[in-house]
């Protein structure tokens, strides 16, 4: 009896299997993901063990953004995310687990002129052909989606450690050339308080040089502020103590100057590659294969059944197969849920056109405001600063000459202050307007000389 109940349900459970097999296509594309998460997942182990700038002598800038990108934890918790969705797959795709049933007629027992009759059934819910193939790819186009979230991650992170390495750059830069007009400026003061006291000179040449050295000594302090305050920044996307120090960036600061910006490719070229936009072609393929399975659910699942009835008098007709068949009369919800299904595919077109805008829109403006750089780079560079240059020296040749007095030099010498002051400064903007460039691209490095 056993062992003719085993084979029965043996057979049952083979038919079942064979029904329930998901697509080659969709275990290759899960398998794919799941080497995708791992590998990132033991770079970023093997360089959390040890400190990435132990014994660096000057930060680069693809230097802290290659690190960054293997050590945020932001980036890991996006990770975390498209395994969770990846993890949906294998869920969504198994059948529900069978039911073993087992039932006795207990008078069947006491009676000495029966045998005992136990009856045993082994049932398989069995989704409608497709269901579970549908439910495979709404799991994986959603993980798809994730794992752009996890590219979107990545662009964002490696804009924010570009940007943070030209603030870093840029308050070094300045207390280096704030150190050196401080110098001149204190030569300035020592040569006032020399011809006051040899009478050639009069008291506010001193008081406005030492006016002057006073402003120097405070913007030293609020620049070597914004110095720990620009390493605090990289410190927390290096997922470091703020506190621990940071070698001196790289003296020259490398930003290519001319660009063909040209902004109908720079767009397509966005289209194409922002990781939002991907994800939303994701999500409308899961919204796609959503619809198609409310369609799917107005046809009824199955239920195989196999047993052995030992209530059964004749022996032959003790071990049984069977079939129930769901009766989808309850249509006002699977309507309702088609109908649901239909809006969030509408919606998800429509998000994805208003994205569309508005990476155009992110793309005109970042040009806009690259080309706005890198005139006022230009302009710093070819005529602010030489005449500022031009003036100092003029002004410290008048001063020795006795030609000019003091309070001119002094302009002369804030003016070129300033001057050099903005050189860095549009310098340093020139940078971060090419890294959010490169954001609105999709991309993690900022737009090179020549367009890709």
């Amino acid at each position: 009896m056993l062992e003719r109940t085993a084979r029965v349900c043996a057979a049952a459970v083979a038919l079942t299997a064979g029904l329930a097999c998901a697509s080659a296509d969709q275990m290759e594309r899960y398998r794919a993901q799941r080497l995708e998460i791992a590998r990132p997942s033991v770079e970023s182990a093997s360089a959390v063990r040890g400190d990435p700038l132990d014994g660096a002598g000057l930060l680069s800038r693809s230097a802290l953004v290659s690190q960054v990108l293997l050590r945020n934890p932001g980036l890991e918790a996006s990770r975390s995310a498209w395994q969770a969705a990846l993890a949906r797959y294998p869920q969504v795709v198994s059948l529900p687990d069978p039911t073993l049933g087992y039932s006795v007629r207990p008078r069947s027992i006491s009676d000495r002129d029966v045998d005992p009759a136990h009856d045993v059934e082994l049932s398989q819910p069995l989704p409608f052909p497709g269901k579970l193939a549908l439910r495979g790819e709404i799991a994986l186009a959603s993980a798809d989606a994730a794992s752009e979230g996890v590219a979107g991650e990545r662009v964002r992170l490696a804009a924010l450690a570009s940007i943070a390495f030209d603030e870093y750059w840029l308050a070094d830069i300045a207390l280096e050339t704030n150190a050196q007009h401080l110098a001149f400026l204190e030569e300035l003061h020592a040569t006032a308080l020399a011809r006051y006291a040899a009478g050639t000179a009069s008291q506010l040449e001193v008081l406005e040089a030492e006016s002057e050295v006073a402003m120097l000594l405070h913007g030293d302090i609020e620049l070597r502020a914004q110095r720990r305050i620009a390493a605090e920044r990289i410190n927390l996307l290096l997922h470091r103590a703020p506190v621990l120090p940071l070698p001196p960036p790289a003296r020259e600061l490398e930003v290519p100057t001319e660009h063909d910006l040209d902004a109908d490719a720079l767009v397509e070229r966005a289209l194409a590659r922002r990781p939002e936009l991907r994800a939303r072609v994701a999500e409308t393929r899961a919204n796609r294969a959503a619809v198609a399975l409310a369609e799917r659910e107005f046809l009824p699942d199955l239920e195989l059944q196999a047993g052995y009835m030992g209530s059964m008098q004749e022996s032959p007709l003790r071990p049984f197969l069977g079939i129930e068949l769901e009766l989808p009369i309850q249509l006002g919800r699977r309507r309702a849920a088609l109908d649901e299904a239909n809006a969030l595919l509408a919606r998800g077109r429509s998000r994805s056109r208003g994205l569309e805008d508005r990476v155009r829109f992110e793309v005109v403006v970042a040009i806009e405001r690259l080309r706005e750089a890198q005139h006022l780079l230009e302009l710093s560079r070819e005529r602010l600063l030489p005449a500022a240059r031009s003036r100092s020296a003029s002004a410290v040749s008048a001063f020795q000459t006795g030609q000019a007095g003091f309070p001119e030099l002094v302009s002369a010498e804030r003016a070129l202050r300033a001057a050099e002051f903005g050189e860095h400064e549009a310098l340093a903007n020139l940078s971060r307007r090419r890294a959010e460039l490169a954001r609105t691209l999709g991309e993690t490095a900022p737009l090179e000389k020549e367009q890709r």
